[in-house]
């Protein structure tokens, strides 16, 4: 079976664990060069695993140090094929009791950290007029959720960013697509799920959350030739929840 990613060189940023890891493990399943980011080094030794997976420590609001990632990969390969933007901070607080510190590191690392990294990546992907941007949003920014104003208005963000980037960098040949998962069900996830989420598990039609393997797969689709010409969308990936 041909592997849909061969020899593509792809950045994952939030590759540590969950929905980051899983995207990252799949891109090198399916043959592509895989550049894992995280701020957590202990979260990255399943990069070991992988011959074609390059596991690196960084926090993508040290601008200097993402510069240098991207210079690195650009000059060990000549080219950036797929960058995925999955690092993110999340939070589950009512607007009366929104922590404003924890606000702003949000809109650091899910705004302002993305759109830089995006604006290094799209230069090379200029260069060589092609490439497929991911950002990972959210079904909050989409429908809005009670508890959660903060952190939909980062997301929200995100989408605005991701149709505007779509719409500028067409012309490159450069696409920019987001997903918009609904609940899903990773180790952090679960975790708070109990307290905080498990009576709404009946609000979706499919009647589960939803695997990392099925966001994997999402960016998978958008990463591939397989989606060459599609770019400005909003992929949601929510078992029916928003319908």
């Amino acid at each position: 079976m041909k592997k849909l990613l061969k020899d593509k060189v792809c950045i994952v940023t939030g590759a540590g664990r969950g929905i980051g890891r899983t995207i990252a493990e799949t891109f090198a399943q399916e043959g592509a060069i895989v550049y894992a980011l995280d701020i957590r080094e202990e979260d990255l030794k399943w990069a070991d695993d992988y011959a074609s997976v390059h596991g690196m420590m960084v926090d993508i609001c040290d601008f200097a140090a993402v510069k240098n990632v991207v210079m690195t990969v650009k000059k060990e390969h000549g080219r950036i094929d797929a960058l995925v933007n999955n690092a993110g901070l999340i939070s589950y607080e009512m607007m009366s009791m929104i922590d404003y510190d924890k606000f702003r590191k949000m809109i650091e690392v899910n705004v302002v950290a993305l759109i830089h990294i995006m604006q290094l990546v799209a230069r090379v992907m200029g260069r060589q007029q092609a490439g497929s941007i991911i950002n990972m949003a959210s079904m909050v920014a989409v429908k809005g959720a009670a508890g959660q104003l903060s952190y939909a208005a980062t997301k929200g963000a995100v989408i605005s960013a991701t149709k505007s980037a779509a719409k500028e960098l067409a012309q490159n040949h450069i696409r920019v697509n987001a997903i918009a998962p609904g609940m899903v069900g990773t180790e952090r996830f679960k975790a708070v799920l109990q307290d905080k989420f498990s009576q709404k598990i009946n609000d979706i039609p499919f009647g589960r959350l939803a695997d990392p393997d099925d966001i994997a797969n999402a960016a998978l689709y958008l990463a591939s030739d397989m989606s060459s010409y599609v770019t400005g969308q909003v992929l949601g990936v929510d078992g029916a929840a928003i319908i």
